[in-house]
C-alpha cells in the first residue's frame, strides 16, 4: 500500500470533545461568516461551543434527549448548531434535503422515526403537508421565527433561554446521525453514523493551512461530503468557513469572502473552467494567473474535488491558472472520505492515498474498505446492511485498483456494469469519462440497449449557438467516431440518442441510471 502521505491531525473521542477543543484552541477566531441582507455576520469558535450547548439544554428542557431530530434548511449557522447540539446531547440528527417535495421529505422523516423537526424559511411552502403526514412529529422549531407561535418554537429564543454548560455521557460507538443516500437506482437508504466515525473522518486530513485560512462553503450541507469536510474538518484546523447563499452568486461571494480554499464537485469545476476559458479567449495576452484572480480573487490557491469523476485535463487547466485542483474519493457510508490526494503529492488519474485508520483491498475488482470511519449499517434495513458489510469490510460498489505506490484508482460502478453477450464487461463510467470536457454535451450517459452500447446526450444549447451548430446528431456522431478510434471493438458506442430535456436526477444532482 505504500506509506501514507498525511497523518491524522488529532484524535477525538466524540464530536463534543471536538467542539470543546476547537473553542480552547481558537477561541475568539471566527468559525463561521455569512452575509444577511446588507450585513456581514459571524460567530466565533467560543460561540459555537456556547450555542451548541444551549441547543442541547433546549432539547433537554423540551424532553427530546435521545430522540431523533430532523433538520432541513440551507447552509446556515442555526443548521450547524442544530446538528452539533443534537448529537452532543446523545440524540440522533437526521438531515434531509430541502429541495425534496413535501411527500418525499415526509416519507424520509417517518422512516427515520423523527419526533421533532428544525427547519428554516425554505420549508414554509411544504410545512403544512409535512405536519399532516408526519403524525409522530410532536414538536417543530423554526430557525427564522422571532418568537414562539402556535406552530413552532423559535430557534433563537430557545438559544437565548437555555444558555449554560451541558455535558452528556456520549457513547462514541452508538448511532448519532442518519444520512440518506441519494438512491441513483433505487430507494434511498438511511446510513447510520456514529461519533466515532464522524470524528475520525474529520481529523484524517488537515484543512487549516495557517492562521487566517478562509473557506467558502458551496455544497448542500445535508451531504456528508459538505458537513464533514467543509464544517467538521475545517473546524479542526481553525478555518473560518463562509456560507455561499446561492449557486448563482458563487463568483460574487468569492469576491466578497476571498477564500483560500474551496470544496466543489466536478460539475461546478467544469463550469468555472469554461468561464475561465472564455475569459482567456477574450484576453489572450493577459497571463492566465491574472485572469483567474478576476474570478477567484488573489487568495484562492486550492480547490478540493469529490463526489464524481474529475477529468485530469481539469487539473492541468487549473494549474495554468495557478490553482491546485486536488481530487479525493469517498461515500456516505464511510463518513465520507476514503482516500485523497494532497497538494504536495498526488496522481492526476488517481483519487489518492487511503486515509489514516482505513484499510482497503480489491476483491473481484471491487474496492472494499474498513476502519473507524465506517458506518454502523443502514437504519432498519438489515438485508441491505448484510449485503454491504461482509466480514467487517464495507463493499463500496466501486470498481478499481491500487497501484504499487499506494494510490487508489476508480474505474466504474459494479451495479452499472454492462455485460455483453460475448462475456465482455464494459464500465459505462469509463466510456463517459472519455467525453469529459466536451462542451457540446451538458449531460450524457452510456448504457446498454440489449447488446448495444448507447450514448445518450442532452446538448448544451448555449455552446451549440456559440459554435453555430445546427445538425446536433451529426456533431454527436462525429465525436463518438473520434472516441471509438481509441477503443477496442467490444467497447465501441454503436448508437447515439439526442435528448430534448435533462435527465432525471437524484437530490444530489446525480443522473438516475436506466436499468
Amino acid at each position: 500500500m505504500g506509506e501514507y502521505i498525511f497523518k491524522p491531525t488529532k484524535r477525538y473521542r466524540d464530536l463534543s470533545e471536538l467542539v470543546r477543543d476547537t473553542a480552547r484552541l481558537y477561541g475568539d477566531r471566527d468559525a463561521f461568516r455569512w452575509k444577511w441582507k446588507k450585513q456581514f455576520l459571524s460567530r466565533t469558535y467560543n460561540d459555537v461551543l456556547a450555542d451548541s450547548m444551549a441547543f442541547s439544554n433546549a432539547l433537554q428542557a423540551l424532553g427530546l434527549i435521545g430522540e431523533h431530530i430532523g433538520v432541513i434548511g440551507a447552509t446556515s449557522y442555526p443548521w450547524i448548531i442544530t446538528y452539533l447540539g443534537a448529537v452532543n446531547s446523545s440524540s440522533v440528527i437526521v438531515p434531509v434535503d430541502k429541495e425534496l417535495s413535501g411527500a418525499d421529505i415526509s416519507e424520509l422523516l417517518n422512516r427515520a422515526d423523527v419526533s421533532s423537526l428544525v427547519y428554516d424559511r425554505n420549508l414554509y411552502d411544504r410545512i403544512d403537508e409535512i405536519k399532516s403526514k408526519c403524525r409522530n412529529i410532536r414538536l417543530y422549531i423554526d430557525m427564522d421565527a422571532e418568537d414562539n407561535n402556535e406552530g413552532a418554537y423559535s430557534f433563537n429564543k430557545l438559544l437565548q433561554d437555555n444558555q449554560g454548560d451541558f455535558s452528556s455521557d456520549i457513547d462514541p460507538e452508538k448511532m448519532c446521525s442518519i444520512l440518506f443516500t441519494s438512491g441513483t437506482t433505487g430507494k434511498s437508504k438511511g446510513v447510520m453514523l456514529s461519533h466515532k466515525s464522524l470524528s475520525d473522518n474529520a481529523t484524517c486530513m488537515d484543512m487549516g493551512e495557517a492562521d487566517g485560512t478562509v473557506s467558502l462553503s458551496v455544497l448542500p450541507i445535508h451531504h456528508a461530503y459538505c458537513f464533514t469536510c467543509d464544517v467538521l474538518c475545517c473546524m479542526c484546523g481553525g478555518v473560518t468557513v463562509c456560507f455561499n447563499d446561492s449557486m448563482m452568486r458563487i463568483a460574487k461571494n468569492i469576491a466578497i469572502f476571498r477564500p483560500h480554499i474551496m470544496l466543489l464537485v466536478p460539475m461546478i469545476i467544469e463550469s468555472l473552467n469554461y468561464k475561465l476559458g472564455e475569459l482567456s479567449s477574450m484576453y489572450p495576452e493577459t497571463p492566465k494567473s491574472e485572469l483567474a484572480k478576476r474570478i477567484f480573487g488573489e487568495r484562492l490557491h486550492t480547490i478540493y474535488s469529490g463526489g464524481a469523476y474529475l477529468s485530469p485535463k481539469l487539473i492541468d487547466d487549473f494549474a495554468q491558472y495557478g490553482i491546485n485542483l486536488v481530487q479525493g474519493y469517498g461515500m456516505t457510508e464511510f463518513s465520507p472520505r476514503i482516500s485523497a490526494n494532497t497538494r504536495q503529492c498526488g496522481k492526476k488519474n488517481s483519487v489518492g492515498h487511503i486515509i489514516p485508520n482505513c484499510e482497503a483491498k480489491v476483491v473481484d475488482g471491487e474496492i472494499c474498505v474498513k476502519g473507524d470511519s465506517m458506518m454502523l449499517g443502514y437504519y432498519k434495513n438489515e438485508e441491505e446492511t448484510a449485503k454491504t458489510i461482509c466480514d467487517g469490510w464495507l463493499k463500496t460498489g466501486d470498481l478499481g485498483y491500487i497501484d504499487d505506490d499506494g494510490f487508489l484508482f476508480i474505474t466504474g460502478r459494479r451495479k452499472n456494469l454492462i455485460i455483453l453477450a460475448n462475456g465482455e464487461n464494459v464500465s459505462p463510467e469509463e466510456l463517459e469519462n472519455k467525453f469529459s470536457g466536451w462542451q457540446l454535451a451538458k449531460e450524457l450517459m452510456v448504457y446498454s440497449d440489449g447488446n448495444t452500447i448507447v450514448l445518450e446526450v442532452y446538448p448544451n444549447s448555449d455552446v451549440l449557438e456559440q459554435l453555430g451548430i445546427t445538425d446536433v446528431e451529426a456533431a454527436v456522431k462525429a465525436k463518438v467516431d473520434e472516441i471509438n478510434l481509441e477503443l477496442p471493438l467490444y467497447k465501441r458506442i454503436v448508437k447515439t440518442v439526442v435528448r430534448s430535456s435533462e435527465f432525471e436526477k437524484t437530490g444530489s444532482g446525480k443522473i438516475k441510471r436506466k436499468r
